[in-house]
């Protein structure tokens, strides 16, 4: 067993990670299922057992789904150690991409023909989303049949008020996914220690505005984004909504088109999509924004990993935590639902638009081999030709 633990050294799992984040595309789903192929099938370093552990845990705790089973890998067999080198070499290489798109962005931005291409890349994001938003919604709150809606009524009942309020309100409410999370516990797997009222509970425990920033605005983007961090369960777009309802509505560090736009970013980059948060760090705040976004969004999910990996075989089989996060997600997923719906009645603004957010709809639907970056790419050549040329 010795032998098997040091079969790789941590400076090769960390080169694996720097490598998966500098090119692995296709969003959380896909990064998860290429560590599955090259860690656990060919290169053997994770057994079958392992893998299946720390996706279990990835998706239990809140965090990006991705970035999480990464961190845990390194933790398996180097401890903290790897875990943080694992992280930081995950990350970094799509860190760098968005921070140096992010100048571009603030130099280019205003020139007819980048306009031109986020005409076309807004359109295609909101298509994309739509269908992330759906796959999300068949996997962590179930299939639009009777027997599903009968079966997990309260969890379609969290999902329809999570779309509900962030449609009337424009903004996620994190009081209201804590308490769907604590009602669907208690109402499905309520803790010991309500039984037992004796019993504590246990609580677990430069021209590019490259360094443009105020005091007062990095201290409300930490805090913002550690809370988002905190937040996420699964996909990493899971984090949309509540990106929208902060940066946009609450403190209107950003136009909603200077939003969409940054999701778009995300999606044209390889590793992980919350990576997204630099971007928009960096349009607030510049370099030092992009800094303080990324590391207070994922520094809960690292947390979160260390932490619990050690005694994760007995905290997974807790069906209370589990009717918790159930509940949690489910009304996020609604949420993420509700913030399509807000940025497509923002960005869909005429009929080219409406189409090439329907055509992205369908291309991911029947064309398998087609992924996100082609169609943002797709999207962008049609935006050129319809504003500069038609």
């Amino acid at each position: 067993m010795e032998k098997e633990k040091l079969a790789y050294k941590l400076s090769d799992l960390v080169i694996y990670f720097l490598k998966l984040g500098t090119w692995g595309f296709g969003g959380p789903v896909a990064l998860v299922g290429y560590m599955n192929t090259d860690l656990v099938e060919n290169k053997k370093w994770i057994t079958d057992e392992e893998y299946k552990e720390g996706l279990a845990l990835a998706q239990l705790a809140p965090g990006p789904l991705a970035a999480q089973l990464g961190i845990y890998f390194g933790f398996v067999h180097y401890r903290f150690l790897g875990a943080t080198l694992v992280g930081l070499a995950f990350v970094l290489p799509s860190f760098i991409m968005v921070v140096l798109l992010g100048m571009a962005y603030k130099v280019y931005s205003g020139l007819p023909w980048m306009l031109a291409v986020f005409y076309g890349v807004s359109a295609a994001v909101i298509g994309i989303i739509a269908i992330s938003a759906y796959r999300l919604t068949i996997k962590s709150v179930g299939k639009l049949t009777i027997e599903e809606l009968k079966g997990k009524w309260l969890l379609w009942f969290f999902y329809t008020i999570g779309v509900v309020v962030t449609v009337i309100t424009k903004k996620e409410d994190v009081l209201l996914f804590a308490a769907c999370g604590i009602v669907y516990m208690l109402v499905k797997a309520p803790p010991k220690w309500l039984k037992k009222p004796s019993a504590l509970p246990s609580l677990l425990i430069v021209g590019t505005g490259f360094w443009e920033y105020e005091g007062k605005t990095l201290n409300d983007i930490g805090w913002f984004f550690l809370k988002a961090g905190a937040l996420v369960f699964g996909s990493g777009l899971a984090i949309v909504p509540f990106l929208h309802g902060g940066v946009v509505e609450q403190f209107g560090w950003l136009t909603e088109q200077e939003f969409v736009d940054s999701v778009a970013v995300a999606m044209i980059t390889p590793g992980p999509v919350v990576i997204t948060v630099a971007f928009i760090g960096y349009l607030v705040a510049g370099f030092p924004g992009a800094c303080i976004a990324a590391f207070a969004t994922f520094l809960p999910c690292y947390l979160f990993t260390v932490a619990l990996a050690p005694s994760f075989k007995k905290i997974a089989k807790n069906a209370s935590i589990k009717a918790f996060v159930d509940g949690i997600t489910a009304v996020v997923v609604g949420a993420l639902v509700g913030a399509v719906v807000i940025i497509a009645t923002r960005s869909i603004t005429d009929i080219p638009t409406a189409l090439i957010a329907v055509a992205s709809i369908f291309s991911l639907i029947y064309i398998k081999k087609l992924k996100e970056p082609y169609i943002i790419a797709i999207a962008a050549l049609l935006g050129i030709i319809i504003k500069l040329f038609i």
